[in-house]
């Protein structure tokens, strides 16, 4: 079974749980609309590439911290798009949650998926009941306050947005999360971990902006040219498009060369190769090739 396989299997079993019988239809609905409208699945993969070289001793676990990381990922997103944050009415090139289901449906089935996220993880502790502390002191920092996720999106209602601790918390949180969790969930430390995840995200974020000031939103999938309208701190306003190519550059190389060495690593190389290649805004490669 491949990795992408076992990611969408534990989903598949986390939504399904959810849309049980004797649960609102139309919340169900939303959920599932959240998690299967698409994406690369980056953060789970990683988790589970992570997982992978360090023996993934219990898959069941490895695979429920994947899917964890992901349904958190996509509640972020729901509640991202939301009227009161970026009003976005596409999102991976369908609508949005709050736009196929409405405001409060979308408030709803974000906070249904951080919750179905934890008992994804509660669930397969019992593989591994000792390591679970850690798996979700791991997730939680990766979501919450004073540096995760939420406080990313906090950060865009303050007076003054630093750049660098808001894309730490708004992307790196997570990414450096998923590198942690595959680690814990394989009973590695996950310290030498930590730089992998952090240069990664470091590196999506300044990718994510080059195509939210380069792209369209066919070619993204999304609204683009977010950042300049709602006046928000972005890797492009302030190094320029060549400085942030720069950048992204510096951060794919450091974080391949952040790889611990270990069994998987080499595998681990490719894959942050194959997703620095993937992130690359087409507008950008067609300039350079010109």
């Amino acid at each position: 079974m491949t990795s992408s396989e076992r990611i969408e299997g534990a989903l598949e079993a986390a939504v399904a749980r959810s849309g049980a019988a004797g649960a609102p239809p139309r919340l169900a609905a939303a959920i599932r609309h959240s998690v299967f409208s698409g994406g690369a699945r980056v953060r789970p993969l990683l988790c589970l590439a992570v997982a992978d070289a360090c023996g993934d001793d219990t898959p069941e676990l490895a695979e429920a911290a994947a899917a964890a990381i992901e349904l958190l990922h996509c509640a972020s997103l729901v509640h991202d798009d939301l009227p009161c944050f970026d009003n976005a009415a596409t999102r991976r090139g369908k609508p949005s949650t709050h736009a196929a289901f409405g405001q409060p449906l979308a408030v709803l089935a974000g906070d249904a998926l951080i919750v179905m996220a934890f008992e994804t993880l509660a669930i397969a502790g019992a593989a591994a009941p000792l390591r679970l502390p850690t798996l979700m002191a791991t997730m939680t920092w990766g979501v919450g306050m004073p540096s995760g996720i939420v406080a990313g999106q906090a950060w865009e209602s303050e007076p003054f947005t630093p750049l660098e601790p808001y894309h730490r918390a708004k992307t790196g949180a997570l990414f450096v999360a998923a590198t942690m969790a595959g680690a814990v969930a394989a009973g590695e430390d996950p310290e030498p971990w930590v730089a992998l995840g952090e240069r990664l995200g470091a590196a999506y974020q300044v990718a994510d902006d080059l195509l939210d000031a380069l792209s369209n939103p066919e070619e993204c999938g999304k609204p683009t040219g977010s950042d300049s309208f709602l006046r928000r701190p972005s890797a492009v306003a302030e190094l320029g498009v060549k400085g942030a190519v720069a950048r992204l550059e510096s951060l794919v190389a450091s974080a391949i060369e952040a790889v611990p060495e270990c069994d998987g690593a080499e595998a681990l190389r490719n894959l942050v190769w194959m997703q620095a290649k993937r992130l690359t805004p087409k507008q950008l490669a067609r300039t350079a090739a010109a």
